[in-house]
């Protein structure tokens, strides 16, 4: 299936970013809330029909059932969802506090409509036939949705982030129905391609003064390839010159090292918007690779 929870969070993304218009007086939070939430339902529910009619719909079997995924894709699809629900909690709250929402309403409201939303999809999954409702997801949901709004709670900050890269793996070609007929598609449906970083901010765990930059981080990335199946083990290609390849599907973990733009100083309402927004990604900068291939370095990963 498609990666809906890439999708969903290119929704909340939307969705963030049309609400926040800084052209809006602050102390104007009435009109600010309503503008929240009049978009968020209008995005939340019309998207669900959509989803529905578009797609579900075709599926339905009138009966509730369970699928157990969890083996499938290296986990990247399970990375994907603590990513998405991680990210859309933020933007949310972030959106929340914009509108001028209390702290507890912007934790456990702002904080957890995206969970809700990939409720109504896994319930939706779990009417749908050759899907079911996963557990293995709704787990990767609840923990990425934790991960925001403890630290949140806690620090009143993200600390430790989730980002995101991509660049495409080359394998799409040989399963384009499955991971994508081009690099628009492919963003969503290639695992291959995608990889998910934990990206710490070192100084912010410092109490006293540091000349270590506020804006670095160091990153520890995860991905998966030689994957054109769900499950499948390894498969082999031959090109036009007759050289067979072999892909064999594996693990990579890398060390590298990232920005955190949301700790860039700037006077401008408009840069500490975008630089919010595009926080979700990792920024391409040197990294160490580690698999069962051995380690391989690269002067610039993205």
């Amino acid at each position: 299936m498609f990666n809906k929870a890439l999708q969903v969070f290119f929704l909340f993304f939307l969705l963030q970013s049309s609400a926040q218009t800084d052209s809006l007086p602050k102390r104007n939070s009435v009109l600010r809330k309503y503008i929240l939430l009049s978009s968020s339902s209008a995005l939340t529910i019309g998207s669900i029909f959509y989803l529905n009619e578009a797609w579900y719909k075709d599926y339905n079997t009138g009966r509730f059932h369970f699928f157990n995924d969890n083996a499938e894709w290296l986990q990247m699809d399970k990375v994907g969802h603590v990513f998405t629900t991680y990210q859309t909690s933020r933007l949310m709250m972030n959106a929340f506090n914009w509108a001028g929402f209390n702290k507890k309403q912007k934790l456990f409201i702002g904080g957890t409509i995206g969970l809700a939303y990939m409720v109504a999809i896994e319930i939706m999954d779990g009417y749908s036939e050759g899907w079911g409702f996963s557990w293995g997801d709704m787990i990767a949901n609840v923990l990425g949705t934790s991960m925001a709004i403890s630290q949140e709670a806690f620090w009143k900050q993200q600390r430790i982030q989730l980002k995101f890269s991509y660049a495409q793996s080359g394998l799409a070609q040989y399963n384009p129905e499955l991971l994508g007929k081009n690099f628009y598609t492919q963003i969503l449906k290639d695992y291959n391609g995608q990889t998910y970083w934990l990206s710490i901010n070192p100084t912010s765990f410092i109490k006293r003064e540091t000349k270590f930059p506020r804006w670095l981080n160091i990153a520890f990335g995860y991905s998966a390839f030689g994957m054109i199946g769900g499950s499948y083990n390894a498969f082999t290609v031959q090109t036009s010159e007759g050289t067979v390849l072999r892909y064999d599907r594996e693990r990579r973990f890398y060390a590298s090292v990232d920005i955190d733009l949301t700790r860039i100083k700037t006077k401008s309402k408009v840069l500490k918007t975008l630089f919010s927004a595009i926080n979700i990604l990792k920024i391409p900068a040197p990294a160490i690779q580690f698999s069962t291939k051995g380690v391989r370095g690269y002067l610039f990963y993205n």
